[in-house]
């Protein structure tokens, strides 16, 4: 194998890796319009997991559902406010009316860039030959405050 195929196997990958995340984060902001409350955070958890699940595959790394929805929660649990903001909004669907109205504003752009946060986290751990088992939540907070903020500006490009 040439230097060159391996650089055109490696963007085929990452683009692949991309539209996983992209497609997974119009999945997550579309649960986000559940208005059932909580029951919109079981189905981000769904949508993430099915997405970490793709990424795996791409990436030839084993998948073990359990171990992944441990890793899944302590990294977004390790997001800080972001993470809580969504649960409280999720929470605010219990108000008739106006909590209702502000779930179905907030949750979507919410579930997006945490979804888009945990994708690009995992796309670059996985592209630097990391796997589920060698995952270090701590290791990558920073980088994953950083995709959260940009994971908003992309929900909400989506969301227009």
């Amino acid at each position: 194998m040439t230097k060159e195929q391996t650089v055109t196997e490696c963007d085929v990958t990452k683009e692949c890796g991309s539209r996983v995340i992209r497609n997974h984060v119009l999945a997550s902001m579309g649960v986000g319009f559940i208005p059932v409350p909580m029951l919109d955070l079981v189905g981000i958890t769904g949508v993430q997991l099915n997405m970490l699940r793709k990424l795996a595959k791409i990436y030839e790394v084993p998948f073990t559902e359990n171990k992944v929805k441990s890793i899944l929660t302590s990294l977004v649990g390790a997001g800080g406010s972001i993470p809580v903001a969504g649960a409280l909004t999720s929470l605010m669907k219990f108000v008739p009316v106006v909590g209702q109205a502000i779930g179905v504003i907030a949750m979507p752009i919410s579930a997006g860039s945490i979804t888009y946060a945990v994708g690009k986290v995992f796309l670059q751990h996985f592209a630097s030959g990391g796997t589920f088992l060698t995952f270090d939540p701590d290791k990558v907070k920073d980088y994953y405050e950083e995709m959260l903020k940009e994971g908003k500006t992309v929900a909400s490009s989506m969301k227009s």
